[in-house]
């Protein structure tokens, strides 16, 4: 696959990371009835530091190839200081704010809850490497956790991100059996942990068991990886060819649901037919990255 080609399925990835992050954000603020028949709210769709960080993700990847940890954590601080609002949570502020005053993140990091963060953030933003890594999933895995480790030292968080991106790049492959066989083929991957153990246990529920899912997997409550990613794999897994459908079973889980809803729209816009013209019309625009060829 060539390059410009990775790049397009990352920035796609992004597109559909940031249309959830915003659509999220916006209906669980503003719209906290909203039932699966409601009508889509006018835009614009602000989005929030998912996508902030995803950006600083992608710009990585398209102008280096891989993930460059101390060039990640420079972009990180340098879009927080810019657009410190966003909605960051306390535990980023405070890393970012460090690093931007010239921390060693390698040191920051990991005194972040006493052994580092395991929360859901470094998941959130790690759909557009599988989506880079198309096909190459133990590739995804891998600049996924060098992705995570920048900002969450524990292993959960890493498991988080690393599933995340493996269900990306075989999401984004085409290959017609990827989503039945997803929750199986991302658990070849990620490391033993709490979050592989709830992905484990999403793979027996039956598709049409959405209550069942929300309360055996959780949908973000707690802000962590193993409370979060293993629902929206579950999501991604059994709606992987319709964006919208995807998005609106996402948000009856309520719960953290920009994060949520960033996490499937990151996947599932590499395995649907479209995303939908009037989401991207709505959403907030997004600065332009600058690519190498």
């Amino acid at each position: 696959m060539t390059k410009e080609k990775r790049q397009n399925l990352a920035l796609l990835s992004l597109d559909g990371l940031s249309i959830g992050d915003a659509f999220g954000e916006l209906l669980l603020r503003r719209y906290p009835r909203f039932t699966w028949q409601s009508e889509i709210p006018a835009g614009p769709w602000e989005w929030t530091d998912d996508t902030q960080m995803a950006l600083s993700i992608v710009e990585v990847l398209c102008q280096v190839g891989s993930i460059d940890q101390d060039a990640l954590a420079e972009a990180f601080a340098a879009r927080f200081v810019r657009d410190p609002h966003r909605g960051y949570a306390e535990g980023a502020t405070k890393l970012l704010s460090r690093i931007a005053e010239g921390a060693d993140w390698r040191v920051a990091s990991p005194k972040l809850f006493a052994g580092g963060s395991y929360g859901n953030g470094a998941a959130m933003r790690a759909a557009p490497i599988g989506g880079y890594f198309s096909g190459n999933p133990e590739r995804a895995a891998m600049e996924a956790r060098l992705s995570a480790e920048v900002t969450h030292a524990h292993p959960e968080g890493q498991a988080g991100a690393i599933a995340v991106a493996v269900a990306a790049s075989l999401a984004s492959s085409r290959d017609p059996e990827a989503p039945t066989n997803l929750l199986g083929a991302v658990l070849d991957f990620v490391p033993r942990s709490i979050t592989g153990e709830s992905i484990a246990a999403a793979r027996e529920i039956p598709a049409d068991q959405l209550i069942l899912a929300i309360r055996d997997l959780g949908t973000g409550q707690n802000v962590s990886s193993q409370d979060t990613v293993p629902f929206c794999l579950w999501i991604a897994a059994n709606h992987p060819y319709d964006f919208e459908q995807a998005l609106r079973m996402t948000l009856q889980g309520m719960g953290d649901c920009d994060t949520t809803c960033a996490i499937v729209g990151g996947i599932v816009a590499l395995s649907s037919k479209e995303i939908p013209q009037d989401f991207l019309e709505r959403r907030e625009p997004l600065p332009r990255i600058e690519c190498s060829h």
